[in-house]
Formats: structure tokens, sequence, C-alpha cells
């Protein structure tokens, strides 16, 4: 299994007065892995925009285990959970050094940028065997 990951630290404005990190802001650290984890193999959410194959979020969720705090040193892992020619389901963990924070998912459709849905590996068959090479 392949797997991306990026660290960082966490900033005042997202958390609340308790200094706790806002629970919307994973889902976003989430965007942001998957954003990452493409460009980590080769392309780039704007570059398949370009060619328009767009990835629209269909499902999320989110099981949180203990809270991250302002300052922590968080790191954000991404990996391919599942794969299918018409979406992919991501997972992600977020980390405080060894301790797991928090596990999530997103799935996401591949589809025009009308939201019509399309078969990737007909489409873009490049990208479909790359994702597919780092699939569980």
């Amino acid at each position: 299994m392949y797997s991306y990951k990026f660290s960082f630290r966490v900033r005042y404005e997202e958390t609340d007065r308790m200094g706790i990190v806002y629970h919307s802001n994973y889902i976003i650290w989430f965007d942001i892995g998957r954003t990452e984890f493409l460009r980590s193999l080769g392309f780039t959410y704007r570059q398949l925009e370009e060619e328009g194959i767009w990835l629209p979020i269909l499902e999320v969720g989110c099981k949180y285990k203990s809270p991250a705090k302002y300052d922590d040193e968080i790191t954000v892992e991404t990996y391919i959970m599942e794969l299918s020619r018409v979406k992919i389901k991501f997972g992600y963990r977020v980390f405080r050094f060894d301790e797991l924070l928090v596990e999530g998912y997103t799935v996401n459709g591949f589809t025009t940028d009308k939201l019509k849905p399309i078969s990737l590996n007909k489409i873009k068959p490049e990208v479909y065997n790359i994702l597919k090479q780092c699939t569980l």
C-alpha cells in the first residue's frame, strides 16, 4: 500500500476557545492530504480538471479518538482504500507523533465538470493504473 504523509503545526485559528481543533478542520486536512497524495503520484487536481476529470465528494466519514490542540505537531497520512472505475475511497489517519487522533475517509466520484459520471479507466487509463497500483 502506498501512502503519503505531510506534517504541520496546528494553527491558533483552527482551534476553539479551549485550544482544541474544531472538528471540521480535519475535513480540510483530509482535502490537503488528498491533493498532496495525487501530487506525489505526478499529477495535480488542477491537471485533472483541465483534462475534464473532476473528483467531487460523495461521502465523508470521520472518527475522533483524541483531540489535537493548538501548536501540536500533526501528521496526516493519506492512502487509497478502494478504487473502481467511477469512484475512489481515500483513507486518512491523523497522528500526533505516534498517537492516532482521527481516522476518516472520503468517497470521490470521477465526473465531468458538469458532474456527469465517467469511467476513469476509459477516459484516462494511465491515471487509473497509477491509482490502482497504490490501492490496498
